[in-house]
């Protein structure tokens, strides 16, 4: 994939122009100060687990530091000029949001705490209002649990359906078998756009018009994808779209439901209190305009500071970059693993899927990913072993847990390299040990 060097750009306060070059890591690396520490006997660390949670920059560590420090205050309620910095902070923020996933305007963001609270949020407002006994959800079987646990919860309080599309043989959606499951009933299609174990990359441009002609919204849980390559609302044409800030660089407890104006508008509030409110009387309350009405009391106010200068980092550096970086090191990190004897990957390889995420799960012959990944962690690599959330997808291939290895654009080669000779010794050692 050939880049086209973007205009001028530097990194969030640095003054250091952008090349355009593929090694990522080199130019990125002196700005994540977690990198830099040694573990166990002194080895450098290898973070490998990035589709979990993201490393900070020091901007965003900046940022926070800059709010707490000079900034403190709270929102849109102080007439003093602490608080009138908090509140421009916080709604440059969702500014930054809606410019970075394309939305009509700020608007149409509404802060939470995460994404899984995204969901819940359109479950229990948009879900209660809309979805009746008999009505279905089409979901699939690669859901986090965080887009399966919400639906399953509705379907209890409404009577709705909960449907299911497969999986390829090769770790994909199975799309056949999701237009089969798709129908007249169907009201909502949620589907994650990057399975955070499979790795595909679902067809969410050509899911989305299906979808809608036969009369359904769509959610994407776009977690796995918005910290790798761009992602356009108005480009995919989904009506909702949630994403987490600690997986793009940002602060924890904070994250983002984007949904089309006139459909937030339609949409009862989520939470009662302060801040979502117009008007209040003892009867009875009016609501505040979008999108406050969504976020009743005092909300993460140095987060979303934080999540907006890591959203400055990531466009600074380039989506398009960013993914093509990445896209040579899962190529490298596959080659190394399929190298491997008894390792055996989920999901589509680079070859059959290019686009497909940065990251690796996989099992091991007679061995159990836990015994695997506390080895690697005694060497000092860090990486996910476990069902990763996703316990109906591991069941569907008739496996208690995975390992797996996912990478960000601070990853370098020589850590994958090191990261395959560690995995090689441990499955030696483990089995000489059995």
């Amino acid at each position: 994939m050939t880049l086209t060097p973007p205009p001028a750009l530097t990194l969030a306060d640095t003054g250091t122009a952008v090349p355009a070059v593929e090694d990522l890591a080199a130019l990125t690396r002196p700005d994540f100060p977690l990198l830099a520490q040694t573990a166990c006997l002194g080895q450098p660390l290898i973070y490998l687990d990035y589709a979990a949670t993201s490393q900070k920059p020091r901007q965003v560590l900046e940022a926070l530091q800059q709010y707490y420090g000079h900034d403190n205050a709270n929102v849109h309620r102080g007439a003093h000029q602490l608080s009138a910095r908090a509140t421009d902070g916080f709604e440059a923020a969702r500014a930054k949001v809606a410019a970075f996933v394309g939305a009509a305007g700020p608007r149409e963001i509404v802060f939470t705490r995460n994404a899984s609270e995204a969901i819940n949020l359109v479950a229990r407002t948009w879900g209660e209002a809309n979805l009746r006994a008999g009505d279905e959800v089409l979901l699939t079987v690669m859901e986090h649990h965080s887009n399966l646990v919400p639906w399953q919860l509705l379907a209890a309080r409404t009577g709705c359906v909960l449907r299911h599309a497969g999986v390829s043989e090769s770790g994909e959606l199975d799309l056949e078998d999701w237009k089969a499951k798709l129908n007249e009933r169907t009201k909502l299609v949620s589907v994650v756009q990057v399975s955070n174990t499979l790795g595909c990359l679902n067809p969410i441009e050509t899911l989305v018009p299906l979808a809608h002609a036969a009369g359904a919204l769509v959610l994407v849980d776009a977690c796995q994808s918005l910290p790798h390559q761009p992602v356009d609302v108005a480009r995919l044409g989904c009506d909702f779209l949630v994403g987490s800030s600690h997986k793009l660089c940002g602060p924890t407890g904070m994250g983002f439901l984007w949904a089309r104006e006139e459909i937030l508008e339609a949409m009862p509030p989520f939470l009662g209190g302060g801040e979502m409110i117009q008007d209040v009387f003892l009867d009875g309350s009016t609501w505040a305009d979008l999108p406050h009405k969504f976020e009743a009391g005092t909300p993460a106010i140095g987060e979303a500071i934080g999540m907006g200068a890591a959203i400055d980092y990531l466009q600074a550096l380039g989506m398009e970059r960013i993914h093509a970086w990445e896209q040579q090191l899962t190529r490298r990190l596959f080659t190394r693993l399929q190298a491997i004897e008894g390792v055996h990957i989920l999901g589509p390889t680079p070859d059959q899927q290019p686009d497909r995420a940065a990251l690796a799960a996989f099992h091991v012959d007679g061995l159990h990913a836990n015994d695997i990944a506390a080895l690697l962690d005694s060497a000092g690599i860090c990486i996910r072993s476990g069902h990763h959330c996703t316990q109906p997808l591991h069941r569907h291939y008739g496996l208690a847990g995975t390992a797996r290895a996912s990478l960000g654009f601070t990853t370098t080669p020589e850590e994958i390299d090191r990261f395959a000779e560690e995995l090689e010794s441990s499955i030696g050692f483990l089995r000489e040990h059995a």
